[in-house]
């Protein structure tokens, strides 16, 4: 489920998301919604409905003359649907009644998708226990890639992803750990991946520190970050707040893939 505001990132987000498609041997289903008060700002019932269907042609045509222009040979279906009314409520439905096993969202000069100030991004994070994709709108997956993968604070998708074998078949070595601990001195470093080659840095968890992990890893070269937001994650050493996610999320320019809840208490 890609969720779109239908800015000009729109396109990159669902490049990303076509190549994860193909990891994952899914479908794209592509949903967006409009505040009625955005289409509507006239008391006339008649006047009203004549809004609604002239903007709902319009969002029709953009939504897919922009999924024909990028579709194009890929052999993936991508569908599309939006709505209008409260946004976060439509949001709800769209998820209860799809059942997506992955949300996409992109994101607009580095901050997360908003639609008229709301944090979409934010609400899906509360909500949604599955996993999700904040796509980069600068750095984009080519086709057949393989990707540079970090891993923040110690847990890797394989533990809290269903589709974790695919994607890790897309990996490039060496895979990328990043650790926040409180004292980095003397501390114990711990193989995250059994068989796996990969190196690993730890940072001092001050108030400065997500700040300089964005930019570590954008000089590492990393496509994709994964996040472990479950609090309850033993292998980690300091345990990430809420609020460090939303500053990751803010503050990288690389993709970042966010846990699946749901498999991390089945474990």
């Amino acid at each position: 489920m890609v969720l779109s505001d239908l800015s000009s990132t729109t396109k990159e987000t669902l490049k990303t998301t076509i190549e994860v498609a193909k990891i994952i041997g899914g479908e794209i289903q592509v949903f967006s919604v409009k505040r009625l008060t955005e289409v509507v700002d006239v008391d006339n019932q008649l006047s009203a409905m004549r809004s609604i269907n002239t903007e709902h042609s319009v969002i029709d045509k953009k939504l897919k003359k922009m999924i024909d222009s990028i579709s194009g040979s890929q052999d993936i279906t991508i569908s599309y649907s939006f709505a209008f009314g409260n946004i976060k409520n439509q949001i709800s439905r769209y998820i209860d009644e799809k059942a997506p096993d992955i949300i996409v969202l992109g994101k607009r000069k580095n901050k997360p998708l908003s639609f008229i100030g709301d944090s979409i991004t934010e609400f899906v994070l509360t909500t949604f226990e599955g996993p999700i994709l904040i796509a980069s709108d600068k750095l984009t997956w080519e086709p057949e890639q393989k990707l540079s993968i970090g891993i923040l604070n110690g847990c890797s998708p394989s533990q809290s992803t269903r589709f974790a074998s695919d994607l890790m078949l897309k990996v490039k070595k060496p895979i990328k750990s990043f650790k926040f601990v409180n004292d980095s001195e003397g501390s114990e470093t711990q193989n995250i991946l059994q068989e796996e080659q990969m190196v690993e840095y730890a940072f001092d968890y001050t108030k400065g520190a997500i700040n300089g992990l964005s930019k570590y890893v954008s000089q590492n070269k990393v496509d994709l970050l994964f996040l472990d937001r479950e609090s309850n994650n033993l292998n980690s050493q300091t345990t990430l707040e809420t609020s460090d996610i939303r500053h990751i999320i803010n503050k990288s320019k690389v993709s970042l893939l966010i846990s699946d809840t749901r498999i991390q208490r089945l474990v």
